[in-house]
């Protein structure tokens, strides 16, 4: 097995600082390239929110074996910990106090990647050739070389926007000074900018449903604060999800609420609301299904926008990949995920098989690798990058091992039907080669 190796991992969020750990174990050496001013950047911008997965789905064994030397004191494991709580009981320390700490390169943005000597199209000796990783930090550009690259760097920086074709609405980036993306912190430090105003949220998925159940508590505390839900489809009970099925009871209960105050009619419901023009008029947002006059509209006072994200590829343009058209996943996990033919959040567990990409030595993991899919575990990119590391240290039977055991969701749609806890579906049909594609 070969070791000595450099391995370029971009991001510093779990599943990066995860690889870093897991490569580091190998005999390798990691290099962590961290665009934001501090490991966990992102976790940062939603660290009031709380995880649906309890503390024994969100600390990688890796990373947990590199702690414990430090005297670090493992959280309960059955605990739902909040953003903020990821950061200070676990990932600061990880960045900080362990060995990771010398491979950590902050404020380093990658802006291209690239074989060295060897533009997209050439093919000849270019397997041979180390990766060049350019990024820029705050002395200028650099250039670093490395035998592997693994891409953690997340989609946090990439939402999508709020038209229902997949283009920033008309005039939405004109509107931007009243429009949030992702999960605001509606009863925390953004609780001024809500408070008494009519919001309308954008989605069908977690970060909606909780930023409406935010604004619920916050209109039962302040006057005039009405929540508006637009849902681009006509079944609001699709994103109630599996209640009490599901295995993460954090998420199954959240879903649960949130129809209890649909159905109270505390959250205003507009369906099969597709999102064409946003145009601000005497400070307010008129937001309409189309540009024309006699279209189907709504007047607002702020927009959140929570239609999830999509990888940012921009800076990969000199490497292979192997991605789905539609999803941008890796080809063999696409069919896992889509949500076009499943909503199930339980994906089996994969790793370097499905995530390697033509250019031999290059791999997407994390949230990256589902590409515009909604729904990610931190424990499914854990089971990544530790058959990423073998894979790439040559440890071929290990990297195809499967170490891992993930909780159901309680509710599956596949075809457009839907099943609860027992339903014998299988979420995502069949996957390449001899990989089952069941969610159990």
């Amino acid at each position: 097995m070969s070791t000595g190796k450099t391995v370029a991992i971009i991001g510093a969020g779990p599943v990066g600082l995860a690889a870093a750990a897991h490569v580091m174990e190998r005999g390798m050496t990691p290099v962590v390239l961290e665009s934001g001013p501090e490991a966990g950047h992102a976790i940062r911008q939603w660290r009031h929110v709380q995880l649906f997965s309890p503390w024994e789905y969100n600390v990688d064994r890796a990373a947990e074996r590199l702690l414990a030397p430090t005297g670090w004191n493992s959280p309960d494991p059955q605990v739902y910990p909040t953003g903020s709580e990821l950061l200070e009981q676990y990932l600061v320390p990880l960045a900080t106090r362990t060995a990771l700490k010398d491979v950590i390169r902050i404020s380093s943005r990658v802006t291209a990647v690239s074989r060295a000597g060897f533009d997209k199209a050439k093919t000849k000796g270019r397997e041979a050739a180390p990766f060049e990783i350019r990024y820029q930090n705050g002395k200028g550009p650099e250039t670093l070389r490395a035998e592997a690259v693994i891409d953690t760097s997340g989609t946090w920086a990439s939402p999508n926007p709020a038209g229902a074709n997949g283009l920033p609405a008309i005039g939405e980036r004109e509107a931007q000074a009243q429009i949030a993306y992702g999960m605001p912190d509606v009863l925390g430090k953004d609780r001024l900018r809500y408070a008494g105003k009519t919001v309308a949220v954008l989605g069908a998925g977690h970060s909606a449903i909780g930023t409406l159940t935010d604004l619920t508590t916050l209109a039962s505390q302040v006057p005039g604060t009405r929540p508006i839900w637009l849902l681009r489809g006509n079944d609001p009970a699709k994103a109630f999800g599996g209640g009490a099925n599901d295995k993460l009871a954090a998420r199954g209960e959240l879903g649960a609420h949130f129809a209890s105050l649909v159905t109270s009619g505390q959250v205003q419901v507009e369906a099969g609301f597709a999102v064409s023009a946003i145009v601000t008029v005497d400070g307010q947002l008129r937001i309409a299904t189309s540009s024309a006059c006699c279209a189907r509209k709504i007047v607002v006072d702020e927009l959140v926008v929570a239609t999830g994200f999509r990888p940012d590829l921009s800076f990969l343009s000199e490497i292979r990949l192997r991605l789905d058209p539609a999803i941008e996943a890796p080809m063999a996990l696409a069919p896992l995920i889509d949500p076009n033919e499943h909503s199930c959040g339980t994906v089996r567990p994969h790793g370097a098989r499905e995530l390697q990409q033509d250019d031999r030595g290059f791999y997407l993991a994390g949230i990256k690798a589902y590409g515009r899919a909604p729904t990610f575990l931190m424990i499914t990119g854990y089971e990544q990058v530790r058959s990423i590391a073998a894979d790439i240290a040559g440890d071929k039977e290990a990297a195809e091992r499967v170490e891992l055991d993930l909780p159901e969701t309680g509710v599956c749609t596949r075809g457009g039907v839907e099943g609860g806890a027992g339903a014998s579906s299988c979420c995502g049909g069949p996957a390449p080669a001899s990989a089952s594609a069941c969610c159990s």
